[in-house]
């Protein structure tokens, strides 16, 4: 993930930064609990096409 483009990109629901999480592809916002995928290098920044982290998702650190 290009660290320009991290740097800028906020959480559309609640306009929190996002965390990159290598592992699954996504960008994570610990403030609204969201997951956005990334697909084609394109990160989906749509409220409907994220995934709710769980409760230890929460609350570990993404890598």
């Amino acid at each position: 993930m290009d660290k320009k483009l991290l740097s800028i990109l906020v959480c559309p629901v609640s306009k929190a930064p996002l965390e990159y999480n290598s592992e699954t592809n996504e960008l994570v916002c610990r403030a609204s609990g969201l997951a956005y995928p990334i697909r084609d290098g394109i990160p989906v920044m749509l409220e409907g096409e994220a995934r709710a982290l769980t409760a230890d998702e929460k609350l570990s650190s993404t890598k």
